[in-house]
C-alpha cells in the first residue's frame, strides 16, 4: 500500500461509506484499504436493471468530492463491486 498525503481530517473509509449511504440510502457498503487506495463493495436494489457502468457511476458520483484535488483523501478506487442483491 502506498502513502498518499492528504489534509483530510477523520476516518476516510467511514467518510466514503457515509457519502455512498447518503446517495444510496438502502445500500450495504463495505470499504477497505488505506494510503489513498480503497476497495469498495456496494449492494443495493437500486442497481437492479442497471449496467455495471451505470451502477459504478452512481457510487463514484457519491464520492467524487473525496477524489478531487491534489491532496484528496481518495487517490484511487482499486476495486469497485456493485450488486443488486
Amino acid at each position: 500500500m502506498s502513502h498518499h498525503d492528504t489534509d483530510f481530517k477523520g476516518d476516510i473509509p467511514t467518510a466514503i461509506r457515509d457519502a455512498i449511504e447518503a446517495a444510496i440510502p438502502d445500500a450495504l457498503v463495505t470499504v477497505s484499504g488505506g494510503g489513498g487506495h480503497y476497495t469498495i463493495a456496494v449492494v443495493s436494489p437500486v442497481f437492479e436493471g442497471k449496467s455495471m457502468l451505470q451502477s459504478q457511476r452512481l457510487v463514484l458520483g457519491a464520492i467524487a468530492h473525496l477524489m478531487k484535488g491534489d491532496r484528496a483523501p481518495v487517490h484511487a478506487v482499486d476495486s469497485l463491486r456493485t450488486s443488486a442483491s
